[in-house]
């Protein structure tokens, strides 16, 4: 099995878990899993609305499965009328697109009433096969949990269910100014952590929380790191030739933000750090570019031109550079220029972006939640900071601006350290629990019939 996949275990964990996933007599993984992502598509582009990690993370996963031989078809409400039922994303992932309510205007807190319409279309598709056509369901975010626990049932096959957030884990991290989960959603999640038969976690850390606000069976928790697409990311040429190829000053310090613009991201963090930078350096405004990448999301939609009002406040609109949500090997090519990427979040389940910048050759400073001390190694790959005082963070951004051979330095150690999260890795692992989610799931169907056999 792989390495990849772990469990709880250890003496730092409230919940100590054996390796279950050494599975006696034979087993199989399945040949075709249906694969749920109900309020967000993989063909979208991620830092736009609602898209962000977790499309990144369906894409990547889904074609290594593939390539590993295990069909994915995943399922995702359409949002543009006239859009082919189905799309080959790649030999062996299958797109499909389901009705489900208006195509546009639908906001995410909306999609609750939609899931009957959802499950109904998906429950379409999957008459039109013979039975058994899929071996598994794997759902993506809780709205997915529940169309995959129905559909589980009715094909009689097992869930497979990754969280990607937590509504309790997020309310309890918040900033002051965003808007906490609703109780439908903590409830919600509550009842698929209950029916799933296995639960993926991206950490250890989010396994715990899995174990601790939502009464997880331990059992069924098993940890897989996400990966980073290492063709995508990957130092190339250096950092004064990208810098070149973009248009940047070759020696000017350059701390980016790439994300969802939204309260939870917290952009605002780096604009209030880098007005404090300047306060103690007022030279650094001749040789600083500050690049903001990424779209409106949630509850930044409210405030559609915050950030650009705070830089106006802070005194530093003309160090800014805002730019829209981009493709993988145009958003390389920023972190290869950047000197360091600012991931300030209140809550990340992992924190793809850190792992991306950093297999790019880039550091990173990051707030210690969620996954990003699994994603960043402290004091070598970058600097974790706690909590979100912008003051913290100006502070270790000082140190690469008094010192910028600490950007290749870093930047190198980062780049071996990413080299680990290969996705290659991940869908192994993602495979080895398919295979216990199977072999636990026939064990009990058998025990049922002879129970109901005897009875």
């Amino acid at each position: 099995m792989s390495q990849y996949v772990s469990r709880l275990a250890g003496s730092r964990h409230r919940h100590p878990v054996p390796n279950r996933l050494r599975l006696p007599g034979r087993h199989r993984t399945p040949r075709r899993v249906a694969m749920l992502s109900v309020h967000t598509s993989p063909l979208h582009q991620p830092g736009t609305g609602d898209a962000g990690g977790m499309n990144v993370y369906i894409v990547e996963l889904a074609k290594r499965l593939a390539a590993i031989d295990i069909e994915v078809e995943i399922f995702t409400r359409s949002t543009t009328g006239g859009l082919p039922p189905a799309v080959e994303l790649a030999p062996g992932v299958l797109v499909r697109h389901v009705d489900a309510g208006p195509y546009e205007g639908l906001s995410k807190e909306e999609l609750p009433a939609q899931l009957c319409a959802f499950t109904h279309g998906v429950m379409r598709a999957w008459a039109g096969h013979r039975p058994g056509y899929y071996d598994l369901v794997h759902s993506h975010y809780w709205l997915s949990g529940h169309v995959g626990w129905l559909a589980a049932d009715r094909w009689g096959v097992p869930l497979v269910h990754a969280m990607h957030t937590m509504a309790k884990v997020k309310n309890a991290a918040m900033s002051g100014c965003d808007t906490p989960e609703p109780a439908a959603r903590i409830i919600g999640e509550t009842q698929i952590v209950a029916a799933a038969d296995r639960l993926i976690a991206n950490t250890a850390e989010e396994a715990d929380e899995l174990a601790r606000f939502y009464e997880a069976d331990p059992g069924k928790i098993a940890v897989v790191h996400p990966g980073v697409n290492l063709d995508h990311f990957r130092p190339a040429d250096g950092r004064a030739a990208a810098r070149a190829r973009l248009g940047l000053p070759r020696d000017a310090f350059i701390p980016v933000f790439a994300g969802r613009i939204q309260p939870l991201k917290a952009p605002d963090i780096l604009l209030r750090a880098a007005a404090e930078l300047l306060k103690r350096d007022p030279s650094l405004r001749s040789r600083m570019v500050v690049p903001v990448i990424g779209g409106l999301s949630g509850s930044g939609l409210a405030t559609p031109k915050g950030l650009q009002k705070l830089a106006a406040e802070l005194g530093i609109a003309d160090l800014m550079r805002f730019h829209p949500p981009m493709g993988q090997d145009r958003l390389a090519e920023w972190f290869r220029a950047a000197s360091v990427l600012v991931m300030p979040s209140y809550s990340e389940s992992f924190g793809l972006v850190a792992i991306e910048a950093q297999a790019a050759g880039t550091p990173v400073v990051a707030a210690a939640v969620g996954g990003l001390p699994v994603a960043v190694r402290d004091d070598v790959t970058g600097f974790l900071v706690q909590g979100h005082d912008p003051a913290d963070y100006a502070r270790a951004l000082g140190r690469f601006v008094t010192d910028p051979a600490l950007t290749e330095r870093m930047g190198a150690a980062a780049a071996r350290h990413a080299g680990s999260f290969g996705w290659d890795t991940a869908a192994s692992g993602t495979a080895d629990v398919y295979t216990a989610a199977m072999h636990d799931h026939r064990l009990r169907e058998n025990r049922r019939r002879v129970r109901s056999h005897h009875g």
